[in-house]
């Protein structure tokens, strides 16, 4: 899955997103659009996926997400 497809699972709106994963909602607009974003947001998000759906979604898992190390 995407980070749309699970943005959409979690019922969230970008804004509602960026909150839950305590990034600027631009860094969240960037992610869906397919720009490079750090390791620690990629965490950040993925975090906040797994605590939604109760379940481990690890950054890697993520498809299309473009993360610089």
């Amino acid at each position: 899955m995407d980070l749309e497809q699970y943005r959409l699972l979690c019922g969230w709106s970008q804004n509602q997103m960026a909150r839950q994963a305590g990034v600027d909602a631009s860094t969240v607009g960037k992610a869906l659009k397919g720009q490079s974003i750090s390791i620690t947001t990629a965490d950040k998000l993925a975090t906040a996926i797994s605590k939604k759906l109760g379940r481990s979604v690890p950054w890697q898992s993520i498809e299309g997400l473009n993360v610089k190390v």
